[in-house]
């Protein structure tokens, strides 16, 4: 059988440019970089520091012309179809053989050697290929559509910056395929078992996110088609090596022409398709673990994108969401969940850089201030996390609102449960395009200052256009129409919104609203009209709150999700324990969130459902209600799995 492969590999020298896509080969891939063995060490360590594109099969001994981890009798100068030949950075021809390059007379200095190509001093590069899971794919029912159109695969130059090594500095390089929708997961998973061969996708989704304008004009390869219900699904690229060459100007370096590889005698339908060498540029093999298999969920539809996260992540947010369905106030929210809404909005918002919370219920319109304990501790605790996960955070509130929460958020630093203090902005609706303006820099969609709004037991509007309490009493003087920026960020694209609630009345509980006007007391009178991408209801909503900080720390220990968080770039995702440790200190705990309702409290806020000044919160007492909640979600988090 190898004989047999052995002289389809030598076939191929053959043809000039056949590519080895199309060929279903059966065997594994490799793209192939041959440098000056001056760079070789700085190339090694910048293959290290990107392993999603640039996965180290084996590194040869300068002038070594065989790879035996690889194949036997193999000879890198003539065994792929098609070479690529680049002096000073620049592509000058293509070659289907490099015997020419090994005739050269010994030079007198390594540098001269490289100068002169004295191929004696020449280093090869064999990296993983996305070739080698094409055949699984295949085995499992999801289409390769390139395979299918007798084409070359489609890669793309992308706006993402690789890590920089020395003289390498380069953009990353992508493959697409096109995968049906529901076979996302297969896709996912086959080849997040192929960390060799690129691994998992970086990206699924828009293309424009990655900084590709048109499909239809792949920078390498052939355009290849999408099919009626296909996403474009990208995987880093081995090409990404012909950037690096073309960047850092050798005097003289070879690569493989983009499509036409260097074939392994390794099978691809082999369960450890190639061992990793002893050599510290390589990847780790995908760990077995079943929970660590990662999961593939919609984010957004404007754009398009989706999300990763692993099976052992999802199931601990998916216990994070039942804790907070509970329903000890019996309000009937139970009715209203949607699985996954917790989980879709904390992926979004891991994605996000800039998020605005708003937060303020004035139920109390007799008293001043009109506000209830529910929701500014949720706020302050979601945007406590993710201050510590390195994102802009931003309050809105209403202008009669600013000297109460300016109080409570001072409070809330000198006491230590907020790092730093928090922008407190007011939006007032004065013109047709006030929102946009607010949302966006100089008011272009294009350019949003915000790709994350976050409601938490926020005064939502109704379809009359006014504001309820669950009484049915109209609330509209004492609120601003922060509603208003919900909905103009529905038709701007990158803006994602979420609403926390606990009765169907609050800003974003607008996607339920069917459910709620015929399951809720007084439904149809105070559901809310405006809907949010994400509906997050817990028993108290407070609850979504700390929910949500939970959930932003499951994704940020998740190996899966940060590997498509960073593209697969830069040292394989590890946290620190000190990293670890900031992250867990921002948790909600029953010490910080008993202090900011006592802040509230002495501020004159009061329990929503009672009207009491004290330690409660839609008439619970903190203890033992609250505080037992805030315990569980901890050990749903960071305790052992169940």
């Amino acid at each position: 059988m190898l004989t047999a492969h052995r002289a389809v590999r030598r076939s191929l020298t053959h043809f000039r440019s056949i590519s080895t896509s199309v060929m279903d080969s059966g065997y594994q891939q490799a793209n192939t970089v041959i440098l000056p063995s001056h760079l070789a060490n700085d190339f090694q360590t910048f293959c290290r520091s990107n392993p999603a594109p640039l996965p180290l099969l084996y590194r040869s001994q300068s002038g070594e012309t065989s790879c035996p981890p690889l194949a036997r009798d193999t000879d890198i100068r003539r065994d792929i179809s098609q070479y690529c030949v680049f002096e000073g950075g620049r592509l000058v021809k293509t070659v289907s053989s490099l015997q020419s390059y090994s005739t050269e007379p010994r030079a007198a200095s390594e540098q001269q050697a490289a100068e002169h190509g004295q191929w004696s001093d020449m280093v090869c590069f064999y990296l993983g290929c996305s070739f080698g899971f094409e055949g699984r794919l295949k085995k499992a029912g999801v289409p390769v559509r390139n395979v299918e159109q007798g084409r070359n695969v489609s890669m793309y130059r992308t706006s993402v910056p690789c890590v920089s090594v020395g003289v390498f500095s380069c953009p990353l390089v992508v493959t697409m395929r096109p995968v049906p929708a529901s076979m996302l997961n297969e896709a996912v998973q086959i080849t997040h078992l192929n960390p060799l061969a690129h691994g998992a996708p970086i990206h699924i989704g828009d293309p424009a996110l990655l900084g590709i304008q048109d499909l239809s004009r792949p920078d390498y390869g052939d355009q290849v088609e999408l099919q009626p219900g296909d996403v474009p699904v990208f995987w880093a690229c081995g090409v990404t090596a012909i950037e690096a060459i073309l960047s850092s100007k050798p005097s003289l370096a070879f690569s493989h022409s983009p499509g036409c590889m260097f074939m392994t005698d390794i099978p691809d339908s082999s369960p450890s398709p190639i061992t990793p060498p002893a050599d510290p540029a390589a990847p780790p093999a995908a760990d077995p673990d079943p929970e660590l298999i990662p999961l593939c969920f919609p984010v957004s539809h404007n754009p398009l994108f989706y999300s990763l996260a692993s099976q052992r992540a999802v199931g601990r947010i998916r216990r994070l969401e039942t804790i907070i369905g509970e329903d000890p106030g019996e309000r009937g929210i139970r009715a209203l969940f949607v699985q996954d809404e917790l989980l879709r909005s904390c992926l979004a918002l891991s994605h996000s850089s800039s998020v605005a919370i708003t937060t303020g219920f004035p139920t109390h319109y007799m008293h001043s201030p009109p506000d209830e304990t529910d929701g500014p501790p949720g706020a302050i605790t979601m945007a406590t996390m993710l201050l510590a996960l390195g994102k802009q955070v931003t309050m809105i509130t209403d202008r009669r609102a600013v000297e109460v929460n300016q109080a409570i958020i001072e409070e809330a630093v000198s006491t230590g449960v907020l790092k730093t203090a928090i922008p407190l902005v007011t939006f007032e609706n004065t013109s047709p395009d006030s929102a946009v303006h607010f949302l966006c820099h100089h008011g272009d969609p294009s350019k949003p200052r915000y790709d994350h709004l976050v409601a938490i037991e926020r005064s939502g509007r109704a379809e009359d256009g006014n504001y309820y309490n669950m009484r049915g009493i109209n609330i509209k003087h004492l609120v601003d129409p922060i509603d208003d920026l919900f909905i103009a960020a529905m038709d701007i694209p990158g803006i994602n919104t979420t609403g926390v609630g606990d009765g169907g009345n609050e800003l974003g509980m607008g996607k339920l609203k069917e459910k709620v006007k015929n399951l809720m007391p007084k439904g149809g009178l105070i559901a809310c009209d405006i809907a949010a991408d994400y509906a997050i209801t817990a028993g108290v909503s407070n609850w979504g709150g700390y929910a949500v900080a939970c959930g932003l720390y499951l994704l940020h220990t998740c190996p899966s999700h940060l590997r498509y968080l960073w593209k697969g770039l830069g040292l394989e995702p590890t946290t620190s324990p000190a990293q670890l440790q900031d992250w867990a200190a921002n948790l909600p705990s029953v010490d910080k969130e008993e202090s900011v309702l006592s802040t509230l409290v002495r501020f004159g806020i009061r329990s929503g459902k009672t009207g009491h000044l004290a330690m409660e919160v839609d008439g619970l007492t903190f203890h033992p209600t609250h505080s037992n909640i805030i315990t569980r979600l901890l050990q749903a988090t960071l305790g052992p799995a169940p």
